[in-house]
């Protein structure tokens, strides 16, 4: 498994661009198709919402990548 760690610069980053920023994918609107096909877990629940907003603490998954997402 991949893991990947995010240091977060304000109180939240978006579901896409976090996508983006960890280069799974090369662009926001990428990251909102990724999350469209509903293989996107937000701390181990499935996550549909492309503009969720992700905080310091929580962790997404894409298949066997893990992302971290820290202060």
């Amino acid at each position: 498994m991949e893991k990947i760690t995010v240091p977060l610069r304000g109180e939240f980053i978006e579901l896409n661009q976090l996508l983006k920023i960890a280069g799974v994918c090369d662009s926001g609107g990428a990251g909102k198709m990724i999350v469209a096909t509903g293989d996107v877990t937000v701390d181990g629940q499935q996550e549909l919402r492309k503009t969720a907003k992700i905080r310091a603490g929580q962790v997404v998954q894409i298949g066997d990548i893990r992302i971290t997402v820290t202060e």
